[in-house]
């Protein structure tokens, strides 16, 4: 393989501080000129065993898996066999009809308003250890009541809608949408260790583990058993993730006009273009222009970037989740476009982000509070939470999860847990609680009621 004038040995020197026995690591790929020009592995794949990361190490991609389903989409789309702006319904009956037309061009960049299944699951007491089939996440969008808003009208990245992109092509083809991948993309393109991992039972031989940095120095086995096609769950290499960026420049599969398509960002409904895409996020960094997409799951982090203007790219693939393999493939960039690149420019004063500024309020007595307590339930996520006053400030408590603290701030409550951040109570005409909207994150306004005294007895042990 052609060297850089030693530019290989810097790209090691980044990797160094994982380049051990004891620590997880990352593989990388580094793409010039419609060749590979570079690739190494760095650290452990499997700390038990003290198997090494090298370029043919398998890891869970995790988002950066979504460029291939709107590849998918994109050409069923130009055969023929399907409208981007087509109502998801026509191929997904199931799907609630909310009183909006979602099309699958809203599903493709994050435009649709349907609630992001991580976020909701885990409200709904679901934890990231437990088992997460695709039919799980396809029953949650079965039951949505209500949309975070008007399709078209916002941007808010959805795994969700990436997870029936991939069910809408195993409809209209007939094929598994593994079968159709590998058909269409991996085999074609020689990605002998790439597939979208449908059975998280699967033996994968050459997989990474995933772990997570633990406060000691040392690390912990980050369980991994979910199978969110579509959206996440593509194991590849970064070998194999290094013909695929080869494919841009060099278009082996899909049409031209596939590739161009997959390059046009979202536009929303008042005409304000989105940075995102189809399964991709169209950016710069130093004065030029790039293409890429990141990927976090689990301890999995990944990200792939290209420089289309300079036929240049990096994919970064890890096991920890400490790792910001965005920041790295950067530093690659640097090495390798030095000559192109603009200067590091220093944010000015009025760029710098200031302070957020909490907002005060007085504090609530417990008897202030005690009109809060009681079992609020959603029905979309057939969950209960309670809410009961513990000292001075109130605490929701579910079967599943540690108590969240939640911290009166003027007309709402801020929550002290990343899945539950703000709630907002609501009232009848004569001034009763009767439920709460819980509103952060990728879930907007999802509606708690609450139970009477009769419901909630009945909620108790017998």
């Amino acid at each position: 393989m052609t060297t850089h004038d030693g530019l290989e040995v810097k790209v090691d020197q980044l990797f160094a501080e994982w380049n051990k026995p004891n620590s997880p690591g990352a593989a990388v790929a580094v793409t010039k000129d419609s060749k590979l020009i570079y690739k190494q592995g760095y650290g452990t794949a499997n700390l038990e065993y003290d198997i090494p990361i090298t370029p043919t190490t398998i890891f869970d991609i995790a988002s950066v898996s979504k460029q291939f389903a709107a590849f998918a989409i994109a050409s069923l789309a130009h055969e023929g066999k399907l409208s981007l702006d087509g109502d998801i319904r026509v191929h997904l009956p199931d799907v609630p009809n909310f009183g909006h037309t979602i099309t699958i061009r809203h599903l493709l960049h994050h435009t649709s308003g349907l609630r992001d299944w991580v976020q909701s699951l885990v409200i709904a007491g679901v934890t990231m250890e437990d088992v997460i089939s695709f039919k799980h996440i396809l029953k949650m969008v079965r039951h949505q009541k209500a949309l975070n808003y008007e399709p078209g009208t916002a941007y808010s990245y959805s795994n969700t809608g990436y997870n029936l992109l991939s069910e809408i092509v195993e409809r209209v083809t007939g094929d598994s949408f593994r079968e159709w991948t590998d058909t269409n993309i991996f085999k074609p393109l020689a990605m002998t260790n790439t597939h979208f991992h449908d059975d998280h039972q699967m033996i994968l031989k050459n997989r990474a583990y995933s772990y997570q940095a633990v406060e000691n120095g040392g690390f912990k086995h980050a369980v991994n058993n979910t199978t969110a096609l579509g959206s996440s769950s593509l194991y590849s290499t970064v070998e194999d993730l290094a013909k695929w960026m080869l494919n841009f420049d060099d278009t082996q599969i899909g049409e031209q006009t596939v590739i161009d398509q997959m390059h046009q960002r979202g536009v929303l409904n008042n005409g304000e273009q989105i940075s995102y895409a189809l399964g991709l996020n169209i950016g710069e960094y130093r004065g030029l222009k790039t293409v890429g997409h990141s990927g976090s799951w689990r301890g999995f982090r990944s990200h792939l970037i290209r420089f289309p203007d300079q036929k240049f790219g990096v994919v970064i693939l890890c096991n920890l989740n400490t790792f910001n393999p965005l920041r790295l493939a950067e530093k690659v960039a640097d090495l390798y476009l030095a000559d192109v690149l603009a200067p590091v420019e220093e944010a000015s004063e009025s760029e710098k982000a200031a302070p957020a500024e909490d907002i005060k309020s007085e504090p609530l007595t417990p008897e202030q509070l005690a009109e809060f307590e009681g079992d609020y339930y959603t029905e979309e996520l057939d969950t209960t939470y309670s809410i009961r006053v513990h000292g001075n400030q109130l605490t929701a408590q579910h079967i599943r999860h540690d108590d969240i603290s939640l911290t009166h701030a003027g007309d709402h409550f801020h929550g002290d847990s990343w899945f539950f951040p703000e709630i907002r109570f609501t009232r009848d005409d004569t001034g009763r609680v009767t439920g709460f909207r819980l509103t952060g994150g990728r879930v907007r306004n999802l509606h708690f009621e609450k139970k009477t005294c009769e419901e909630s007895t009945d909620m108790q042990p017998k």
